[in-house]
Parts: C-alpha cells; sequence; structure tokens
C-alpha cells in the first residue's frame, strides 16, 4: 500500500512520529508537509506565486518534503507535482480535537477533502492537545476497527479523533460549535481572538463533541458533496425538472 501523510503543524511536529511508526508497517510512505503550522487555513491553496519544496530526511526510509504553503498544496504537490499515486493519504496526528464545527477551520481536514478531491481514500486523526502520544498508541486499534467494519469501502473519508484515557470507539455525527471568539482589543487599531468553549453536551454520543467529551474515540465519515441533498429533492419535488 502506497501512503501519503501530511499534518497542519509542521513538518517539524512531534506527532507525525507515531503515523510515520504506523504507516511503515503497512506500506511504503512518503511524508509531504507544512515547512510552518498551518493550523485553522482550512482548505487554502497557492494560486499566485510559486512556493518552496525541499527534500527533507526526518525518517529513516521515508522519502519527505516541506512545503512553504498549505496541508490541501501539500496534497496537490505531492499526487499532481511529484506525480504519484496513493492508495490512503493520513493527515495528522494534529495538535488539539476537531470536533464540531470546528472542522471547517482545520487544516488537517481540509488535507483529506483536497484528497477525496483527487480520488485518493483519507483519514484525518486528531488528539487532545500536547497527547499524540495517546493517538499514536490508538492507531493499530483505530485502524482494525476499519478493517473489521470496512469503512472504507462504505466511505472515502473519515475524521478520527483520540481523546485522552479512552474507553471505546464510536461512528459519530459532526456536532455543533465547540470553540468560538472574543475579539479583544490591542494598541494600534489591532484586534487580537481569543478563544473560548461554547461546547454545549447532549444526553447521548451520537454527535463526536459528546463521544469525544464522554471519552470515546470518535470517526466520522465525511462527504466532499456540499450540496443540501434533502432540499435539493424537495426544491426538485416542488418545482419538478424540464
Amino acid at each position: 500500500m502506497r501512503i501519503l501523510i501530511t499534518n497542519d503543524d509542521g513538518i517539524n511536529y512531534d506527532g507525525l512520529n507515531g503515523v510515520v511508526a504506523w504507516a511503515k508497517k503497512h506500506g511504503e510512505v512518503t511524508v509531504v508537509a507544512p515547512k510552518f503550522e498551518q493550523s485553522g487555513k482550512s482548505h487554502g491553496i497557492e494560486l499566485h506565486k510559486p512556493f518552496e519544496v525541499k527534500r527533507v530526511e526526518r525518517w529513516e526510509g521515508v522519502e519527505s518534503y516541506s512545503v512553504d504553503s498549505t496541508p490541501a498544496d501539500c496534497i496537490r504537490f505531492a499526487v499532481l507535482g511529484l506525480k504519484r499515486d496513493f492508495d490512503l493519504v493520513l493527515s495528522g496526528i494534529n495538535n488539539g480535537l476537531n470536533i464540531g464545527c470546528d472542522m471547517i477551520y482545520s487544516g488537517t481536514v481540509a488535507a483529506v477533502f483536497e484528497a477525496a478531491a483527487l480520488g485518493i481514500k483519507a483519514v484525518a486523526v486528531s488528539a487532545d492537545f500536547g497527547k499524540h502520544e495517546v493517538a499514536a498508541e490508538a492507531m493499530d486499534r483505530v485502524f482494525d476497527y476499519f478493517d473489521e467494519h470496512g469503512l472504507l469501502e462504505i466511505n472515502n473519508i473519515y475524521n478520527v479523533n483520540v481523546p485522552e484515557n479512552n474507553k471505546g470507539i464510536l461512528i459519530t455525527r459532526q456536532g455543533g460549535p465547540y470553540y468560538s471568539d472574543e475579539f479583544e482589543p490591542r494598541e494600534n487599531d489591532l484586534f487580537m481572538p481569543i478563544g473560548k468553549r461554547v461546547y454545549e453536551e447532549k444526553p447521548t454520543d451520537e454527535l463526536d463533541t459528546d463521544a469525544v467529551m464522554h471519552g470515546y474515540i470518535s470517526i466520522t465519515p465525511l462527504t466532499l458533496d456540499r450540496t443540501a441533498n434533502g432540499a435539493y429533492d424537495k426544491l426538485v419535488e416542488l418545482n419538478g425538472r424540464k
């Protein structure tokens, strides 16, 4: 199996080590990751200027590149620039959970959407801040679950979140807001966004937010298609199709 690894915390972030170690046991590994941290950059790509790509030596037996751009551009360069075919993209382990609506900002999650756009199955993996080793230790368990239940045959992209002291694995849906911001004024017309938790607990573990807060590893199937299919079906029914 040919495995491509990226993240949004940068090529030098230690959270890559656990993913690389796991992937090396399962196939031929290539790492293409940002030169600098790209957290919160979502699905941005560079269209207006060239960006630097350098070969780096970080892991024995692993071809690795540092890209001075976003995680989505890392995927684009690996596939379109290096002209390689991959069987699986792994994005992470992210330094911080990507649950609920927060995943729309995530460069880690954007990388799997870019992979899907290029026809590649992909999984994003995130952990609590500073707890990437917990997620690394869970990789075998998580992907055994993927294999046992045929998840990548059912859907092509997933978002996985691994809390500390996890007690099991649940299939979940995307939850609502977890963080928001207050804007703190500074000198010279500057404002600093200050994150605050706005999560409201629900009585079930159906949503990724609740499952993770209750100590479960959440696996959420995602889709690249942004169509509101329920609304589409209703509009077609109401208006007909000529």
